[in-house]
């Protein structure tokens, strides 16, 4: 019987399967592409080796004691972050086992001319041809290499410089002919990468003035493979090594050892906990919306079943007829659903890997989620049909035989059930938070993250459907006095309250789309404020800071060649005369070390008298350390301990960490007039701070750090250590944003302590952001003033801009999700009132009365729906939000709200009042 229904009303059946399916087929593609994101082990292998056996390259480490990832090699972990002053790593090319075929790799920078500017190309100097390098790099067009003079290129440098396969292009090491596309599987097609292969042309493959060496990678073809002992070995001296063997069978966790993990699995908890909130609410949605074509069916099929009771059919069986159509309905919408949303995403992975993109590695589609969300949609399905289900059942024979169907009187349970869960609702966000907030351990609050996520986002579920069930009550409260309403008006409030089983579930879709598009809009203003207030910046907005010195390359003794001297003068008339926007610049001159090893990972070396190795900051006094846990983890982002210039974590930007100069200095850092405190500490010797963390009692520690002397602090990273320390008076003007400095001391005090003081950079203000030209003309403009390091302008673009049109693009995403349940819920409960407006036409009443009362329904349900959403997503937003201990405050964006509670219910009404047909289509009569 439930099949013969569906057939019968194709138009209401295929509403309610799009319903179910729509939610299904997202949440199913979602799920699928954030899995195909994640590279498995063997396409890595696939990526990375090719057909090769393994590859060798330099670890960066400064000890024997590190280790390692089995998968992704550059990850490294170690239980000693003590640099070792006697550790000399081996070179890759040193450490290769006899017996395989060598092939290297290395990452060029050449510079190519482009109008005016001359910008950087990334090269690889490899033989990507190679039948040992399939998988990893494919041939898409042209030919291969046959002269010295040409190369492979990509996709993206023919279309960077407008070329085509066959021409010519100069760069900063010749001029080369492009003869084929070349797809490397590390990288999109999209970026601008030249092929030459290992010694071509006048390529740098070792220091020189114009550089340091570019790193070399080794590639080893042959039968043997490479084991973890022997990676285990190869560590101690300093290499990394990628096998195919060990990435494919990795050893377990305990024969890692100080391994770091990959976080495969760690990774997903925070898309598949935000994901879970979502899709419950949307299928919540979904699922009061199919409710509401369930209880318009129900009530068109009441006259067959009470034909069906007449023959001796039990309640059960009546009911189960309403429940199988939501059986089968939801079964063709959840299959349907997951295997459109996998087929789209297979399509978006498929072209997206046809483009090129690195974006998917893979198609894998997640089986366990696929189902769940398959599970949920069923579920809704079947819930949503059960409820109209029952009221139908209980519906006396003789009077659903009637041709007039009298209203239903309103039920208690409803209402008890709605207090009962909303009493529950509130006790799982109470838990939630409290187990979210309680505890000041991030490492103990991390590990209840599953626990919290559950209770809130059961909370936020069982909140809207408290609010759905407790909706009849709340209309019936509401249109009790109603008299002084107009006429349209007047009959829509009287026609609610009569008929609650079309209003409560138009009011109740209304509820759950407006609760989900609230909750998104709370969590997005929350992270733009997060965003706005953790913005790294550099400097001041529209600012950026040239070296006025180039560091020379290391040389094969261990020291740095000669440094070359910048004119000022000259960089800022070249960029006056390459961009129209320059207000000002200004030298910063500041503690410069010279002559020190300074990479990354390695540990610093000078030869005594060499040059300035000392570097200056401002200890934290006791009392006013950020408090963390053991493992480094910040307990309270909010603690004014743990914010400002130079925090978290010491951060540098462009800017000289510590400035030597006056009250034009300091004004430039502030980007206003400092006051007459900071004036005067300068002229008495003091330092002006520009974080209050760094001052207590009037006294700040200014501390110097010896380069070449490497130690580990207690919390396990590596630091240098402090060679003196002199207390100064300070005085606190904090800039205007956290730029990371901190603080300006005056020449004749970095004179009287023994500080080297040099010219560090020149800071520059624009009076906008550049352009892309801009910066290209002034990339060129530089060109001629930097040899061998050519500067790039990095203009601090200041914290996003764009949050706040985005915030409103989300209100109009929300208010279309919103009136798109209201609209469809609009026009059930429409056609569920067509005798009510025959009624209404038959006494008299005029087109503009029925126009005016179907606008005036659909205005009250929305204003209700929408209202009462708002209580249902705002509460669990701010909650969840501040349970996560997210580094900033939960923001509700009111005036965004404010928006969107008044455009839904307007455009609803008006809507209602346009499309309602002033003239009803004849009927034929139902029964005497």
């Amino acid at each position: 019987m439930a099949r013969r229904d569906i057939s019968r009303h194709r138009g209401r059946s295929l509403l309610i399967v799009l319903l179910i399916m729509v939610p299904v087929a997202g949440m199913s593609g979602a799920a699928t592409l954030v899995q195909s994101m994640q590279e498995t082990p063997a396409e890595r292998i696939q990526h990375q080796l090719g057909d090769t056996q393994a590859r060798f390259r330099n670890m960066h480490a400064y000890n024997a004691d590190m280790v390692q990832d089995p998968v992704v090699e550059t990850a490294t972990g170690s239980r000693n972050y003590a640099p070792d002053p006697d550790f000399v790593p081996l070179d890759p090319k040193d450490a290769i086992p006899p017996g395989y075929r060598v092939l290297t790799e290395s990452q060029l920078t050449l510079r190519v001319t482009v109008g005016a500017a001359e910008v950087p190309l990334m090269a690889k100097a490899v033989d990507a041809l190679d039948p040992a390098f399939t998988g990893k790099y494919t041939l898409l067009d042209g030919r291969a290499p046959a002269a010295s003079d040409e190369v492979l290129v990509s996709r993206g440098l023919l279309e960077r410089f407008s070329l085509r396969l066959g021409d010519r292009l100069t760069t900063s090491e010749g001029t080369f002919t492009a003869v084929g596309k070349l797809r490397d599987a590390t990288y999109s097609d999209g970026n601008a990468i030249l092929f030459l292969k290992p010694g071509q042309q006048k390529v740098q493959e070792e220091a020189t003035a114009r550089g340091p060496a570019p790193e070399t990678i080794y590639y080893l073809v042959g039968r043997d493979q490479v084991t973890w002992d022997q990676i285990r070995e190869l560590n101690r001296v300093g290499v990394a090594v990628l096998s195919r063997s060990v990435a494919l069978s990795p050893p377990p966790r305990n024969e890692a050892g100080d391994a770091p993990g990959t976080g495969y699995d760690s990774q997903l908890w925070g898309g598949y906990l935000a994901g879970g909130l979502i899709g419950a609410l949307a299928l919540l949605e979904v699922g009061l919306l199919a409710g509401a074509a369930f209880a318009v069916g129900a009530k068109r099929q009441v006259r067959e079943l009470a034909l069906l009771a007449a023959t001796g059919a039990e309640a059960p069986t009546v009911r189960a007829v309403v429940t199988a159509g939501g059986l089968w309905l939801g079964t063709v919408a959840v299959a349907s659903g997951a295997l459109l949303g996998a087929l789209a995403a297979a399509a978006v992975v498929a072209v997206g890997r046809h483009l090129g993109s690195v974006r998917f590695p893979g198609f894998h589609p997640d089986v366990l989620l696929i189902a769940a969300a398959m599970g949920m949609g069923l579920l809704a399905c079947l819930l949503a049909a059960a409820v109209p289900a029952g009221q139908v059942a209980r519906q006396a024979v003789l009077g659903a035989l009637k041709s007039g169907r009298a209203p239903s009187a309103a039920q208690p349970w409803p209402a008890r059930i709605g207090v009962l869960l909303l009493v529950v609702a509130v006790a799982a966000l109470a838990a939630g938070t409290g187990l979210g907030l309680v505890g000041g351990d991030p490492d103990v609050l991390a590990s209840r993250t599953p626990l919290v996520a559950g209770l809130l986002i059961g909370g936020a579920v069982l909140t809207a459907a408290a609010l759905v069930l407790l909706t009849g009550g709340v209309v019936a409260l509401l249109t009790a006095r109603s008299g002084w309403l107009p006429l349209p008006a007047r009959l829509a409030a009287r026609d609610a309250a009569r008929n609650r089983s079309r209003t409560v579930p138009a009011v109740a879709a209304i509820v759950a789309a407006a609760t989900l598009a609230i909750a998104v809009m709370v969590v997005a203003a929350s992270q733009f404020e997060n965003a706005r207030k953790t913005h790294p910046w550099s400097a001041r907005a529209n600012q950026a800071a040239l070296p006025l010195a180039e560091t020379g390359p290391l040389l094969a003794d261990g020291a740095v060649a000669p440094a070359r001297v910048v004119d000022p003068a000259a960089v800022t008339g070249a960029l006056e005369r390459a961009l129209g926007t320059v207000e000002w610049t200004r030298v910063l001159a500041s503690p410069v070390a010279r002559n020190c090893n300074m990479r990354a990972g390695a540990v610093a070396s000078s030869r005594p008298g060499d040059g300035n190795c000392l570097q200056y900051k401002l200890g934290v006094p006791s009392g006013n350390e950020c408090p963390t846990t053991q493992r480094g983890l910040v307990l309270d982002a909010g603690d004014w301990r743990c914010q400002g210039s130079m925090l978290p974590l010491g951060i540098s930007g462009q800017i000289p960490q510590l400035i030597v100069g006056g009250a034009e200095e300091l004004e430039a850092l502030l980007g206003r007039k400092p006051g007459r405190e900071a004036l005067e500490a300068l002229a008495g010797g003091g330092v002006v701070v520009s974080n209050p963390v760094f001052v207590k009692d009037g006294q700040t520690l200014l501390q110097a750090y010896d380069l070449r002397q490497a130690v580990t602090r207690p919390d396990h990273r590596a630091d240098f250590e402090v060679v003196s320390d002199e207390s100064l008076p300070a005085v606190v003007e904090s800039p205007e944003v956290p730029v990371p400095y901190y603080g300006v001391i005056s020449a004749e005090a970095a004179s009287r302590l023994g500080i080297k003081v040099e010219p560090a950079v020149l800071l520059i203000q624009l009076s906008g952001y550049p352009a892309v030209a801009e910066l290209d003309k002034a990339s060129a403009a530089l060109a001629g003033i930097y040899e061998t390091q050519p500067a790039a302008l990095h203009v601090e673009a200041g914290a996003d801009r764009d949050s706040t049109s985005l915030l409103w693009l989300l209100v109009g995403l929300s208010a279309l999700i919103t009136l798109s349940a209201a609209g469809i819920t609009a026009g059930l409960a429409l056609a569920d009132a067509r005798s009510d407006h025959m009624t209404l036409a038959g006494v008299g009443a005029p087109p503009r009365l029925r126009k005016s009362m179907a606008g005036a329904q659909s205005l009250m349900t929305a204003v209700l729906g929408t209202s009462l959403g708002l209580v249902a997503g705002v509460v669990p937003a701010v909650l969840v939000m501040a349970a996560t201990r997210t580094l900033a405050a939960p923001v509700v964006p009111w005036l965004q709200l404010l928006a969107l509670l008044v455009a839904v219910p307007l455009s609803g009404g008006g809507l209602a009042w346009l499309f309602t047909r002033a003239r009803l289509p004849m009927s034929r009569r139902l029964g005497t």
